[in-house]
């Protein structure tokens, strides 16, 4: 067991080291954004909802087609991937980091693997629940996507996106200020509690 633990560990690490490698060039926009992202300032969050909300307007108010926000989406990513790593380091400053900027771009790194792995290991027991139970396979898929189908056409897709997009990019400072936690340690007390009153209501 032990060895299987050090073989896993040794794997993330190799593939920490290759992704902070690829990296290397956003190295100052990623933490800046990753400041941004877990609320370093207390006027982070209002400015990330205000630029998720400009952009949603935007996108709201030109109404582009499918294929053109599509282009227009690739054409900004291939934009960025040739001059963030030309541009960054005269915006941010010196090359130079100090070690706590090494550390946090390697932790980034390192979370960044960890969820692929766990995404990774997610699909594959998908599969493996097709393979072993494929009634249960087939009515868990369907039934999601039938609630996910109901849930479009209730809400418009563009606002849902909005919803999605806005939780995701709070989701980070939401973790780190405690908030997550806090209400799920409340909404764990109170099931806690409606159990026992169950329990009593039965003896």
């Amino acid at each position: 067991m032990a060895e299987g633990d050090n073989k896993s560990a040794n794997v993330i690490a190799q593939e920490t080291a290759q992704l902070e490698e690829q990296l290397q060039g956003w190295g100052e926009v990623i933490l800046a954004g990753d400041q941004v992202l877990r609320w370093k300032k207390p006027w982070f969050p209002g400015a990330l909802m205000a630029a998720t909300t400009l952009v949603f307007m935007m996108t709201y108010y030109l109404d582009p087609s499918v294929l053109t926000g599509l282009s227009c989406t690739v054409m900004l990513l291939c934009l960025s991937d040739y001059l963030v790593p030309t541009l960054a380091p005269r915006i941010f400053g010196s090359n130079k980091w100090s070690s706590e900027q090494q550390q946090r771009f390697h932790e980034i790194c390192g979370n960044l693997v960890k969820t692929q792995r766990r995404i990774l290991g997610w699909w594959k027991r998908l599969f493996s629940l097709k393979e072993e139970k494929p009634k249960m396979y087939f009515a868990s898929v369907i039934s999601s996507l039938v609630a996910v189908a109901w849930m479009g056409q209730q809400v418009h897709n563009l606002f849902l996106t909005y919803l999605i997009v806005s939780f995701l990019l709070l989701l980070p400072g939401l973790n780190q200020h405690g908030v997550i936690s806090k209400y799920a340690g409340m909404a764990k007390r109170e099931i806690n509690k409606l159990l026992k009153q169950k329990e009593k209501k039965n003896e």
